[in-house]
């Protein structure tokens, strides 16, 4: 018989917290999925966290795509599919001969690495005047993306400078961002299954903590046109600044 996972009452707020990040993060606050992650992995260690989070960016991901698959550029989401999908499968392969010990601080360095890609994205002109001067930056930021989602679910950073640099407008840029992330988060469940991050047992959680993915979906959409996103996403690069600190020297 399938129970739930025995958590104590801190760790339950936690998880919840980190759905309601999840769900937030796919109605246009992008950076809500930072800390999404770093809450999890206060409920759970870090590399089993990411088979908790997967399923939750899937269902969240799902909804997305029905509000804006109008709006999809399918010609710029092929164009990164394929080397995100060989990043896929190289995270994969890496994940189980990481050191347990190794893994937490390696997450936390990801994350470190990709706040930074993050900052340059919000603050230079000229990393997006780079990557539309030179198409085979492609490449670089599909493995990136294809990497650290599979060992962090944290593509989002690499997919927003890809989608920066074609400078699309808003919609387009929402619509195949929900698309790409979608297919890519689908991809990824037979090798999480295989590496034993997704089970029956993990699958149960999700559905509990279904209910506040899309708590935090809807009330993104309620929120976005209400308060200063720039503000509002400096504040949680600050926030998962310090949790990705924190991480590296558990």
């Amino acid at each position: 018989m399938l129970v739930l996972l025995d958590l104590a009452k801190e760790q339950w707020l936690f998880a919840i917290l980190s759905a309601a990040c999840v769900g937030i993060s796919k109605a246009g606050f992008g950076a809500m999925a930072i800390p999404g992650i770093l809450l999890m992995t206060q409920v759970l260690p870090a590399r089993e966290s990411t088979g908790i989070i997967l399923p939750m960016l899937i269902l969240a991901d799902f909804f997305a795509v029905q509000a804006f698959r109008k709006f999809t550029v399918w010609g710029l989401l092929l164009k990164i599919l394929p080397a995100a999908v060989i990043g896929i499968v190289l995270g994969w392969w890496f994940m189980p001969r990481i050191p347990v010990g190794f893994f937490t601080p390696l997450i936390g360095w990801i994350i470190l690495g990709l706040l930074l890609l993050t900052v340059l994205q919000k603050t230079s002109d000229k990393l997006q005047e780079i990557a539309v001067g030179h198409p085979s930056i492609t490449w670089p930021l599909g493995l990136l993306a294809g990497a650290s989602t599979m060992l962090a679910n944290a593509a989002g950073p690499a997919m927003t400078v890809y989608l920066l640099a074609a400078r699309l407008p808003k919609y387009e840029f929402v619509g195949t961002a929900a698309w790409f992330f979608f297919l890519v988060n689908l991809i990824k469940v037979p090798f999480s299954v295989s590496l034993g991050l997704v089970t029956p047992t993990t699958l149960l959680f999700n559905l509990a903590l279904a209910p506040a993915v899309l708590l935090g979906l809807f009330s993104g959409k309620f929120l976005l046109g209400k308060i200063n996103q720039t503000q509002f996403e400096w504040l949680l690069i600050g926030l998962s600044l310090l949790g990705a600190l924190r991480l590296i020297w558990t």
